[in-house]
């Protein structure tokens, strides 16, 4: 990708340059010049696009045919727009997108959601779960400096590798099937694994095969969203005017009823 001539001021004022300013301030660099200048240009060109179409969240189709053409993950700059406050989902998730600013609303703006796919059980935890994706959560959700590099299923660069902070985190997945919406929900707490590639955390719920079982059954797809905090109640309290039926993976609807009528 070829900077326009307009981003090429050469004095720091740029959209671009200023980009570039801040990807050097947040992350590692495991990757050529050439390639951060892209993803530099590349979140420039997502937050214009979004400002001109209105939107607040988006989603890209992230593989493969923008590595054909740009010859670069599109991770990074997802984590950038992310950070920012505007959820960028990978995989034309649009459902995911929609989870993110969920969560998003739920915790009043304070943190910023992570995009996640369910992959493996942990190794050593019977409850425990990788959540992970190749490399677009935002830096405020890490607990080491995120590095660009080479994802862990590609060959091209520009994805982020940083484990995520642990403790308690909420879980959802937003999703319909015939016209009928759901929002799965819940809480897990982030645990220590085996250190992983792309931007991951494992986690332990109460108990996994139940929640695998709702994951399975659907209407859910591999993919959630989630937030470091505990906002189930209210998630759970929106899903009543937005038409939504709350689909808890523990059985805490009475305990979720009783916080929401002051007990």
């Amino acid at each position: 990708m070829k900077a326009a001539p307009a981003e090429d001021a050469g004095d720091g004022t740029s959209d671009v340059e200023k980009q570039l300013a801040r990807i050097a301030e947040h992350f590692e660099q495991s990757c050529t010049d050439e390639q951060v200048r892209t993803i530099a240009a590349m979140a420039v060109a997502m937050r214009r696009m979004l400002k001109k179409y209105h939107c607040t969240a988006g989603c890209i189709q992230c593989w493969n045919e923008l590595q054909h053409e740009l010859g670069i993950m599109p991770c990074a700059a997802n984590s950038i727009l992310n950070e920012e406050g505007t959820p960028i989902t990978c995989e034309t998730d649009v459902h995911g997108a929609i989870t993110s600013l969920m969560v998003e609303a739920a915790d009043m703006g304070r943190k910023r959601s992570f995009f996640a796919d369910w992959t493996i059980r942990h190794p050593d935890e019977p409850n425990g779960e990788l959540l992970q994706h190749c490399g677009p959560w935002p830096c405020s959700v890490a607990r080491e400096r995120p590095t660009i590099t080479v994802p862990l299923a590609f060959d091209y660069n520009g994805a982020l590798t940083a484990e995520a902070r642990h403790g308690e985190v909420t879980l959802a997945r937003f999703d319909g099937d015939n016209g009928k919406y759901s929002l799965l929900l819940g809480t897990a707490e982030g645990i220590d694994g085996p250190k992983g590639m792309g931007t991951y955390l494992w986690v332990r719920v109460a108990n996994i095969k139940r929640l695998e079982a709702k994951i399975v059954e659907g209407p859910y797809i591999h993919h959630c969203a989630g937030i470091h905090d505990d906002v189930v109640p209210v998630l759970y309290e929106a899903c009543k005017y937005l038409g939504i039926t709350p689909d808890l993976y523990d059985p805490i609807e009475e305990d979720v009823k009783a916080y929401l009528r002051g007990e």
